[in-house]
């Protein structure tokens, strides 16, 4: 094989991730990668439920906008938000302004707060979701990838059953596929 041919396979990605520089990042250094922080696992939940209906892209682009409304996705603090905090949200040009996903958001952490205390940590909850090789397509392509899994369904519905909001099994699918629950990225892609 040439040289030519190998960079080429080295650097092949995922059809979804575009040329732009921070979505190639965030497909290169974050998206399917294990993650088992608290903060990181909350505030994915949470930016997948504002994703509903929306890009990825659009979101990622208002990332850090959405850090600095939700004070960097602190649990604890995100919990006490009250409605000042949900009107001066709603004016909050660096986010989406969805008063629904803002006050899901909130009631998220609160319910987050219960999940932590009965499992200990978010991570000890959601990583008991990994999915069995028995659901999982025995090769990743475009078509073969679900939108949403029997397992991601599980989680959907355990998270409603506590209380919490904007978390559809197409929602949780996307957060497993992001936090590394699953390996999605595409046969033949780098990060495969």
């Amino acid at each position: 094989m040439s040289d030519a041919n190998t960079e080429n396979l080295i650097n092949q990605r995922c059809f979804w991730c575009s040329k732009d520089a921070m979505y190639t990042d965030y497909h290169d250094n974050e998206w399917g990668v294990p993650t088992h922080d608290d903060v990181r696992l909350f505030e994915k939940i949470c930016l997948e439920g504002f994703q509903s209906g929306l890009s990825w892209y659009t979101i990622l682009k208002r990332r850090e906008g959405f850090r600095q409304a939700f004070a960097q996705f602190d649990i604890k603090k995100v919990a006490v938000f009250n409605e000042a905090n949900i009107q001066a949200l709603l004016q909050n040009e660096g986010i989406i302004r969805h008063k629904g996903k803002i006050e899901a958001t909130i009631n998220n952490a609160q319910r987050a707060l219960v999940l932590i205390e009965e499992f200990g940590s978010l991570d000890a909850y959601f990583w008991k979701f990994v999915p069995p090789a028995s659901e999982r397509p025995a090769n990743i392509t475009r078509a073969t990838m679900p939108a949403s899994t029997p397992t991601s369904t599980r989680l959907s519905k355990d998270l409603k059953k506590r209380g919490w909001k904007f978390v559809g099994p197409t929602t949780c699918y996307a957060f497993m596929q992001a936090m590394g629950l699953v390996n999605d990225h595409l046969e033949g892609c780098m990060k495969r």
